[in-house]
C-alpha cells in the first residue's frame, strides 16, 4: 500500500512537535517512492529556503534508498556518481543528516526530509515524525 496523505500529515505533525520541544522552527517534506512531494509543512519562523532543502533531502533519500548520512558518504566517496545522480532527479539532492527512508515490510514507500535546525536536530525531527505516523 502506498504512502498516504494522512500518513504524511502525521509524519509532519510529529516532526513539528519534536522541533517545538527543541525550540527550533523547521520545514518537513514527505515524498513518495518516486521522489514526488506528498506534503510539506513549514513552521512559522522556519527559514525561507527550508522547504526547498527539506524536499531535496527527502528526494535524495527516496531515489537512492539511503538516509542523509549515507548520501553524504556517497557524495564524498563517489563524487562522479553523485554528480550524475544529482542531475537525474527533478530537484537537486542535498546530502547530510535530516532525511530518513519511510519503509514498511522491507519496502521503501518514500522519505521524509527536515530543514531548519542543526543537522542533528533535523535528524531528530525526521525520526520523531516517522515514529508518530
Amino acid at each position: 500500500m502506498p504512502l498516504t496523505f494522512a500518513q504524511a500529515q502525521k509524519t509532519i505533525g510529529g516532526a513539528h512537535a519534536k522541533a517545538e520541544s527543541l525550540g527550533i522552527r523547521v520545514t518537513v517534506a514527505v515524498v513518495d517512492e518516486g521522489g514526488f512531494l506528498i506534503a510539506v509543512g513549514r513552521m512559522d519562523g522556519a527559514p525561507p529556503i527550508s522547504p526547498q532543502i527539506a524536499e531535496a533531502k527527502a528526494v535524495g533519500a527516496a531515489m537512492l534508498y539511503r538516509d542523509g548520512a549515507s548520501l553524504a558518504e556517497l557524495a564524498k566517496d563517489r563524487p562522479g556518481f553523485f554528480s550524475v545522480a544529482d542531475r537525474l532527479v527533478r530537484v537537486p539532492i542535498v546530502p547530510g543528516l535530516g532525511s530518513t527512508l519511510i519503509k514498511r515490510d522491507g519496502h521503501v514507500l518514500g522519505a521524509v526530509g527536515v530543514s531548519g535546525g542543526r543537522p542533528e536536530q533535523d535528524l531528530e525531527c525526521a525520526e520523531a515524525g516517522l515514529s508518530s505516523a
